[in-house]
């Protein structure tokens, strides 16, 4: 059974800024593609790909580790519509981690178009035809559009959280703000 804790290992840490980079990495690198064509737009998307299946396992790695780990208190001045939102956001985001690589998988592995993990590990083709494809192609770009979203509003809740509230939230993530906060 998960417990309640007051702060991430190490491990959870580490995989959150490493999927964090990774996502906003990935959804840069993927716009930088648009404007291209041919092997210089193969190369970015192949590294876009192989990228995106990295933060598929990272993800379920991370929320195996949280499930083991269990969940965080919450700060008790927190509001209700905070405390509803804060799961909330977690789940958000562990859904989209989950959706946004498979949907990925789902629309671009094709027999035409083999999906290979940075050059070395052949993944499955998508059992999909041209229809399906379509349709995951348009939810990876509503999913990464969503991701985007909840990005902003995260970094946002977590910049609320240390400044006007002054609680401990961010310094959970990023433990060496906690030794310079002078009300830590």
């Amino acid at each position: 059974m998960a417990t309640v804790h007051s702060s991430y290992s190490r491990t959870a840490i580490t995989l959150h800024w490493l999927i964090a980079v990774l996502v906003l990495g990935n959804i840069t690198g993927a716009l930088y593609a648009e404007g291209l064509e041919g092997a210089e737009r193969g190369a970015i998307m192949g590294i876009h790909k192989s990228i995106g299946i990295t933060v598929l396992v990272l993800t379920l790695w991370r929320l195996g580790l949280r499930l083991k780990e269990g969940f965080l208190l919450l700060p008790a001045h927190m509001k209700g519509w905070e405390i509803a939102l804060a799961p909330a956001t977690h789940i958000g985001f562990y859904v989209l981690l989950l959706a946004i690589p498979l949907s990925g998988w789902a629309f671009a592995a094709s027999p035409e178009r083999p999906l290979v993990w940075f050059n070395l590990i052949a993944l499955p083709d998508s059992p999909l035809g041209k229809a399906g494809r379509g349709f995951f192609h348009d939810l990876h770009g509503l999913a990464a559009l969503l991701a985007i979203v909840l990005v902003v509003l995260h970094v946002l809740g977590a910049l609320k959280h240390h400044f006007p509230d002054r609680d401990d939230v961010l310094a959970r993530m990023l433990p060496f703000l906690r030794k310079n906060r002078p009300d830590a």
